[in-house]
């Protein structure tokens, strides 16, 4: 009698293609904040909300915007008409380079700070502060750079936001981290700061990766989803997961958003 499949026998090739694909996603360049490397690789489910066109529509009214943590000011650059006055905040060197040399030429200016208080700006320098995915939002600072009438307009990440590919590395995650980034939390500490929320929504998102090159890209480049990941420290449970894709098919994901929209009273 012929012997059972073994479910965990490694396919022919299997190994090769691991290494293949594994190399290839850890030697890529992940600056700025475009996936597009993971076109054919993996979906991510988008919101129904539509952040870069209403963002743009915002933009389009305002005389002097603010928009922080740009990534590679990938976003910013996508909007038809930026105000008279347009600035942008970014950390992380090689970002700033990619958002300069994408929004100098539209007359925007990008300036290098940290993603802490305080902001460089005045009081009441801008009547629209925008942000996309911010690690951190600082309300006291929000609230204080924006004009009577201002608004503040931001598309983030919510709570347990792809956890299932977290907790595949990291193990269960204690309630605490879990339900971070709640968007009503995000409510209470903009109206603590002064400001009226005059729009909050939430969705989750399903997210499917294809294949294990797709897993160490996004790791890499979100960095703060598995802090400290190297394909050398995780290499077993991504030898692990490759040999669940290639006899299973996607590893199935869900990422949760919420927007969120806060005027400072005239």
């Amino acid at each position: 009698m012929p012997a059972a499949p073994d479910d965990n026998a490694p396919l022919p090739g299997e190994a090769a293609r691991f290494e293949a694909l594994v190399t290839e996603a850890d030697t890529v360049c992940v600056a700025g904040w475009d996936f597009s490397w993971l076109d054919g690789r993996a979906t991510e489910a988008r919101p129904s909300w539509g952040y870069a066109r209403a963002m743009g529509k915002r933009m389009g009214r305002a005389r002097a915007a603010l928009d922080i943590q740009t990534g590679g000011g990938e976003v910013l650059a996508s909007v038809p008409r930026l105000p008279p006055l347009t600035v942008a905040t970014e950390s992380w060197p090689p970002n700033i380079a990619r958002a300069t040399a994408l929004l100098h030429p539209r007359g925007a200016v990008v300036v290098a700070d940290a993603d802490e208080p305080p902001l460089p700006f005045g009081d009441a320098a801008f009547d629209l502060v925008v942000s996309r995915h911010p690690v951190t939002t600082w309300w006291e600072e929000i609230a204080r750079v924006l004009a009577p009438g201002g608004t503040y307009f931001s598309q983030q990440v919510g709570p347990a936001s792809v956890f299932e590919l977290v907790e595949y590395f990291l193990g269960p995650q204690p309630p605490q981290v879990r339900g971070a980034r709640d968007p009503e939390r995000a409510r209470a500490d903009a109206e603590a700061a002064g400001l009226d929320v005059v729009g909050l929504r939430a969705e989750r998102l399903r997210t499917e990766f294809f294949d294990i090159g797709a897993v160490v890209y996004f790791l890499r480049k979100v960095i703060w989803m598995v802090p400290g990941f190297t394909v050398a420290e995780y290499r077993p449970r991504l030898a692990e997961l490759h040999h669940r894709l290639e006899t299973e098919g996607p590893f199935v994901a869900h990422t949760t958003r919420f927007l969120i929209e806060a005027r400072k009273p005239g």
